[in-house]
């Protein structure tokens, strides 16, 4: 087994600016209409939006399924990307405000074969977000196959970020993802506590560990590489700590006015 710990300061995200974020966000989700063909526009006779379409069923309602596909332009320079995988069909498994929304994304091609589940409970003030993947090649072995789970606790974040000083970690991390392989399994947390500046210092944790008859082998390349795998932890974690605090730099947190234009220009753009 091999254990790696990092931890980053990054800037605070408001907590109110994120829960309307939330609720403007589904508003504009709902304000969508579907029109013969199964195109999605905005609201009554407004624009369309490119890239999804309605196959099948009523319109964010459990049973919903959905075309999405990527603009050709964009990848048809991109080494390595076929237009097979520019597909993706979601699925709507569960669409309640007042208690959770739950989707299902699958992408489907020679090579690779990509499930992704996820469920966000109490969306109109979210508390609770899970998210189950699979990633296979179809014609491959066991080797060419992973899948895992990660579940993110917005109401123990936002109380683990604002707790006094000096006080004890959670039980229980927020912020856990876990994965597993033929060779090994993998388990990552992430708990911020507040710092005396007022940003928040975020403690991550990697465990890694082999897996039955194959742990040996795991064992011993994880011996003569945790140096390596070390440096690229700490690396990984610095930068998307960088990513973040850029992100919130660059400019003031836009209002609520604001944010939604954009969002109305991102999808009709």
């Amino acid at each position: 087994m091999a254990r790696f710990g990092h931890t980053v300061t990054v800037t605070p995200l408001d907590r109110a600016w994120f829960e309307e974020c939330a609720r403007f966000a589904l508003d504009t989700s709902e304000s969508t209409r579907t029109r013969r063909g199964g195109d999605i526009v905005l609201g009554e006779g407004g624009p369309s939006v490119p890239g999804i379409r309605l196959l099948k069923g009523r319109h964010l309602r459990a049973g919903a399924r959905y075309e999405i596909t990527s603009d050709a332009d964009e990848t048809a320079d991109t080494p390595g990307v076929s237009s097979v995988h520019d597909l993706v069909v979601m699925t709507v498994r569960d669409w309640r405000r007042s208690t959770a929304i739950a989707v299902e994304l699958r992408m489907d091609s020679a090579d690779l074969a990509v499930r992704l589940a996820g469920r966000l409970r109490t969306p109109d003030r979210p508390g609770t977000l899970d998210l189950g993947f699979d990633v296979r090649n179809p014609v491959g072995g066991p080797l060419q196959r992973s899948s895992g789970r990660a579940r993110l606790d917005l109401a123990a974040w936002w109380a683990a970020a604002a707790a006094r000083a000096g006080s004890l970690p959670p039980a229980r991390a927020p912020l856990t993802v876990r994965a597993k392989h033929r060779l090994g399994r993998a388990r990552l947390t992430v708990t911020p506590r507040p710092a005396a500046d007022g940003s928040w210092e975020i403690g991550v944790t990697l465990t890694v560990r082999g897996r039955s008859l194959l742990r040996p082998v795991a064992a011993l390349a994880l011996f003569f590489g945790q140096v390596p795998l070390r440096r690229a932890f700490r690396s990984g974690v610095d930068q998307a700590a960088a990513g973040w605090n850029e992100a919130l730099a660059s400019a003031p947190l836009p209002d609520p006015d604001e944010l939604r234009a954009e969002l109305v220009k991102a999808l009709t753009g």
